[in-house]
């Protein structure tokens, strides 16, 4: 019953605040008493996953605290339960069809001062913080992680060109070889990498190497990670 009074107070509040949520990338953070609300308004019509992540640090140490189920919708929102600590910092993760993807910038919460019992409490100024999104993992645009996890080859003009694509484990072991790639873009099932996780690829036109690089697969019914530089998951 408490639980259901609970998700009922933060529907309303949601409803109550939707006016005033700020768009995509730029997102709105209220608290609300010893609860945090995230919500926006959502411009995008590509979106394939929307992370949210929370932090002690405005810069690092992020970690994933639940994901959006419709992330196309207009308005949206997410509520932390976890009793609120004011160092907390909130920040989205969104990827998009193709394989690219981006961080908002991270935000402490302001109170919600439609509440009479918070009138009198000094509202917290936030002060938005760049995200160094040059340290994050860049997809390849032709080999890369699409809808459902599978993997998506995009290649250009490819009636027209010798394409190749050998992949390989993280540790070098060869997995399999597509040669003679007639179609310029196709989908290739997870399955045939067997396990989830971090993959190499070389991709060649007429035997010459155009480019080498990683793509990962998260686990079954799991959202994509956030990666390091390198590829790697971040704990």
């Amino acid at each position: 019953m408490h639980r259901l009074l609970l998700t009922l107070a933060l529907f309303f509040s949601l409803q109550k605040i939707s006016f005033a949520q700020d768009t995509l990338p730029k997102i709105t953070v209220t608290q609300l008493g010893k609860k945090v609300l995230i919500s926006w308004t959502n411009p995008y019509t590509t979106a394939t996953n929307i992370n949210i992540q929370r932090s002690a640090d405005s810069m690092k140490n992020f970690k994933t605290i639940g994901s959006v189920l419709n992330v196309n919708a207009n308005t949206n929102g997410f509520a932390d339960t976890k009793e609120f600590i004011p160092s907390q910092y909130y920040r989205l993760f969104i990827s998009f069809e193709g394989g690219t993807y981006l961080f908002t910038q991270s935000q402490k919460p302001v109170l919600d001062t439609s509440k009479s019992e918070v009138l009198e409490k000094v509202q917290e100024k936030v002060i938005p913080v760049p995200v160094p999104v040059q340290t994050w993992f860049i997809p390849s645009k032709h080999v890369y992680t699409g809808k459902d996890n599978n993997v998506i080859i995009s290649l250009p003009d490819a009636e027209h060109k010798k394409y190749s694509i050998k992949f390989y484990e993280e540790n070098g072991t060869f997995l399999f070889e597509l040669k003679n790639i007639p179609e310029s873009f196709l989908t290739l099932d997870k399955v045939n990498f067997i396990h989830s996780g971090l993959f190499d690829f070389e991709l060649y036109d007429n035997r010459i190497i155009i480019e080498k690089h990683k793509f990962y697969i998260p686990k079954d019914g799991q959202p994509m990670p956030v990666l390091d530089v390198n590829g790697h998951e971040i704990n």
